[in-house]
């Protein structure tokens, strides 16, 4: 998505440990107008697939989450990272760890919201090591669920976590795919 593409060179930063930060327009100050146009992208490209739920991970996805949501006129179910108290004791879980945070989340989500019947198309902010995505995987498969597809804004193509996950047959459609980041905040991306 060229857009996004622009946008990534014109307000992100790279720090160094192939951090790429854009929280400017995408995951801490939202530009919603842009993320409209995701929306749409998301649905141009799974908008055929029966989807009829999304499913995201606390907290970055949920704004992409919502968004793309419109166009399907679907829910969005999003994996929490702490258990509170109005939280059924019934919930799929599992363990995601975090890059960005360096910790390791028991992640949950109430089996109320994904049943066997449901179509998820998973949709995030960043693909990497893929380990939040794999879990959330791994939910909607303990769910008996189909995977329609994983949409994901960027995904940081040098690291391995898009690569592992379309070799276990997962469609992983990325709006945006980095090729390479230098700690000078040199951007390039995949054709």
């Amino acid at each position: 998505m060229k857009l996004l593409e622009e946008r990534i060179l014109k307000d992100g930063q790279v720090f160094p440990g192939n951090v790429l930060k854009v929280d400017s327009f995408l995951n801490h100050q939202v530009d919603v107008d842009f993320l409209n146009e995701i929306g749409k992208e998301f649905y141009r490209l799974f908008g055929d697939c029966g989807v009829n739920k999304i499913f995201t991970i606390e907290s970055s996805g949920i704004g992409i989450a919502c968004i793309a949501a419109q166009y399907f006129h679907v829910p969005v179910v999003f994996a929490k990272k702490n258990k509170s108290k109005n939280i059924a004791a019934d919930v799929y879980t599992t363990k995601i760890h975090s890059f960005t945070h360096g910790k390791v989340y028991d992640v949950i989500v109430s089996k109320d919201f994904l049943s066997k019947d449901d179509r998820i198309l998973i949709i995030d902010d960043f693909l990497a090591q893929g380990c939040a995505l794999k879990g959330l995987i791994n939910i909607i498969k303990d769910a008996g669920a189909d995977i329609v597809g994983a949409g994901i804004v960027i995904e940081k193509a040098f690291q391995k976590g898009g690569d592992e996950i379309r070799a276990e047959g997962i469609r992983v459609e990325s709006l945006a795919r980095v090729k390479s980041m230098s700690d000078d905040g040199d951007i390039e991306f995949c054709d």
